[in-house]
């Protein structure tokens, strides 16, 4: 046991070390190490429950990821990308691939129908991979994709209620109709109720707690609870993890949560391309090697043929269409998932053996299309592809794209925002203080439940290199003040810094850690008391102002010996 853990663990860190120097997506490493590993490969492990199951704990992490990012506003705001071009994407794919498949396959039309669909659907969890490896998420490239993407999640809530149709049994058209529009009037209902009456409040008193076991335990109760519930009503576990990533979204503690399961969604998603790669049948595969490496460059041909198509029709740029097509070219794993519950449950709408084909065709295609990527990423730099523009950032709002930053949300990081706010600056304020930020929120401010002294939960919020101006840490714990530095340097490490301090002392430790400038209340105070005290006096402005810029001159260098003699 000890061996072959040792071994799998040696297989997937060489994969992915080599393929990460070929910029090759690293969940695609775990894929491969699932395949030399399995029954097919070296024998190490077989494809057990155990396995399995950790597999589909992946995918309901990454589906409760993409229900954490599918809030009302942001709904709202890409609505066109989300809604045109996603629903264009599908259908543009199906379309193409119908008389395809209905002309090579023994399928009735109901089966192609579906398997069209499925087809159309691309990989969530490797194509975000992509485009967080390669910085791309925040560019009109990482947006457009996104919203295929969620699109497509979207579509899998009345695809799987279909199913049932799509393999030939008796149905009700008008019922099965009203089922799926009180289905999804449902879901909407359920976000709007349970997330804020419910989940909201429940939250609040748990970070008050300020214990990261609690949040975690909250966070996980939310998740299953939601999948036991879909599971009750005969919905896949993945769907009530989507719509408790969806409830949680339209809380004030979205950001926290992204950073706080990022480690376990990573984690698990390996899990599954561990088991993905242990399930592919090799022998299979080289009996049937055409079929499937047919059907593998057939889907990814008309996918990207599909989808080029349907952007440059959007006016997106030709470099930007290409890469979208590209990038979205494979099949997904929800496609994977139709098929296994198909197959587990004895629905044969297609032949087991062809849903087999099917399901290899899919893999091997999300293994080509990073592969393909680094091919085509190479070509570009060597100049051998016509250059076009960089993906170009794109304006998604001031609330998604702040140039400041406010750590912190008492009296002073209220007063900042006021200011920012005046002048029409773009900010996000954070605090661990969830009785601030509620009443911040309700009085209009965009402020954030977070812990300030994670880079990951900062990059949450907006914090960017090259687009966040200035960063304010407002705190009044130095402890956490001088942690908050150190992440903000982490994550963006030129970026400009102004810290409040208590006294000199640790205005200093702030300033040596990283702050641009970090101001002693204490002194300051004293400054205005001493302004207010010689203008009474009569002493002139200019000369109270000399007195002050000397006094805090090379980082109140002068006074901080003078301090120090008298102690």
């Amino acid at each position: 046991m000890n061996l072959s853990i040792l071994v799998i663990l040696g297989v997937a860190f060489a994969l992915v070390y080599l393929l990460r120097v070929a910029h090759v997506g690293t969940l695609i490493a775990f894929l491969f190490a699932g395949i030399v590993a399995g029954p097919y490969g070296l024998g190490l492990w077989e494809l057990t429950d155990t396995w399995s199951f950790l597999g589909e704990i992946g995918i309901i992490f990454l589906w409760f990821s993409m229900g954490l990012e599918l809030n009302t506003r942001r709904l709202w705001q890409m609505r066109d990308t989300i809604f045109g071009f996603g629903a264009a994407q599908v259908l543009a794919v199906a379309v193409m691939l119908f008389p395809l498949l209905f002309g090579i396959t023994p399928w009735g039309i109901l089966p192609v129908i579906m398997v069209c669909l499925l087809l159309s659907m691309s990989s969530s969890s490797s194509d975000l991979d992509l485009l967080a490896e390669r910085n791309e998420l925040q560019t009109t490239l990482g947006r457009q994709s996104f919203s295929i993407l969620l699109f497509q999640d979207l579509l899998a809530i009345p695809l799987i209620a279909m199913v049932p149709i799509f393999a030939g049994k008796q149905f009700n058209l008008g019922a099965e109709v009203i089922d799926i529009t009180v289905m999804s009037v449902g879901l909407i209902i359920g976000v709007v109720i349970v997330g804020r009456l419910v989940l909201q409040p429940l939250m609040r008193h748990v970070s008050r707690l300020k214990s990261k076991e609690a949040s975690l335990i909250a966070i996980f109760l939310n998740i299953i609870g939601w999948v036991v519930v879909m599971e009750f009503v005969g919905l896949p576990p993945a769907i009530g993890a989507f719509l408790g990533g969806m409830l949680m979204s339209e809380t004030l503690y979205r950001h926290q949560v992204q950073s706080e399961i990022a480690p376990y969604r990573i984690l698990f998603l390996s899990f599954f391309f561990i088991a993905l790669g242990m399930g592919l049948n090799l022998p299979m595969l080289a009996a049937n090697w055409w079929l499937v490496a047919g059907g593998a460059i057939l889907l990814v041909g008309v996918k990207f043929i599909a989808i080029y198509a349907v952007a440059r029709l959007r006016r997106v740029h030709r470099r930007e269409a290409f890469l979208i097509a590209l990038i979205l070219a494979q099949g997904g794993e929800f496609g994977l998932l139709i098929l296994q519950m198909m197959r587990q449950n004895g629905i044969e709408a297609i032949p087991f053996q062809h849903s087999e084909i099917l399901m290899s065709v899919i893999v091997v295609s999300m293994i080509m299309t990073p592969i393909l990527l680094a091919i085509y990423d190479r070509l570009y730099e060597s100049g051998k592809l016509v250059s076009g523009a960089r993906a170009r950032k794109v304006n998604i709002g001031a609330t998604e794209k702040p140039e400041v930053i406010i750590c912190g949300f008492g009296r002073v990081g209220q007063t900042i925002a006021k200011m920012m706010e005046s002048q029409n600056i773009p900010y996000a304020a954070i605090d661990m203080n969830v009785d601030a930020v509620v009443r911040g929120r309700n009085e209009g401010f965009n402020v954030f439940y977070g812990d300030t002294a994670k880079a990951a939960v900062l990059s949450e919020i907006g914090l960017a290199p090259r687009r966040t101006r200035a960063v304010v840490i407002a705190l009044d714990n130095a402890s956490i003040a001088k942690s908050t530095v150190r992440a903000v340097k982490q994550a963006t490490p030129n970026v400009r810094i102004f810290a409040r301090a208590r006294n000199l002392e640790e205005a200093l430790i702030l300033q040596r850690e990283g702050a641009k400038l970090a101001l002693p209340e204490t002194i300051e105070s004293s400054f205005m008391l001493g302004e207010q005290v010689l203008e009474t006096l009569g002493i002139k402005q200019d000369k109270i102002d000399i007195l002050l810029s000397r006094l805090r001159g090379d980082n109140y260098a002068t006074l901080s010996k003078i301090l120090d003699r008298n102690k």
